[in-house]
């Protein structure tokens, strides 16, 4: 089990993820060109590829420590691991293929941008209700 202070600053981490959700799926519903925009920045230069890294290992660390005291577990682990094994990945290879597949990828995600905005927000609003009920434990 983790200490205190580790839970709390996770538990924090993985609320913040939760309403960075949230915010994001409201944006792409009420400013689709902004939400289009930010999306579309993704692995442009080294530093955001590194940001993204280091943002995505939080979270997915952040998932972990939390895990055990969520209301549902196993997904949040299994979460948690994705975005952890997926980013080691990421950081190994050059940030330019990063570049590349979401130059690929993100526009083709972007034309069902509506459904990944309800997506978005139910995912914030499922880590932010866990996050209270598992600090509430």
């Amino acid at each position: 089990m983790p200490s205190t202070v580790l839970f709390a600053v996770a538990l924090s981490v993985v609320a913040l993820v939760g309403a960075f959700l949230v915010c994001l799926g409201i944006a792409a519903l009420l400013a689709p060109a902004l939400a289009r925009s930010f999306l579309s920045g993704f692995a442009t230069t080294p530093t955001k590829h590194y940001m993204e890294m280091a943002l995505r290992l939080l979270a997915g660390t952040a998932l972990l420590v939390t895990a055990s005291r969520m209301p549902f577990p196993l997904p949040f682990r299994v979460f948690g691991w994705v975005l952890v094994l997926t980013t080691l990945v990421l950081s190994v290879i050059p940030w330019r293929w990063h570049s590349r597949f979401a130059q690929r990828s993100v526009p083709q995600a972007l034309r069902f941008l509506p459904f990944v905005a309800i997506a978005s927000i139910a995912a914030g609003v499922a880590l932010l209700v866990s996050a209270l009920r598992a600090g509430a434990a």
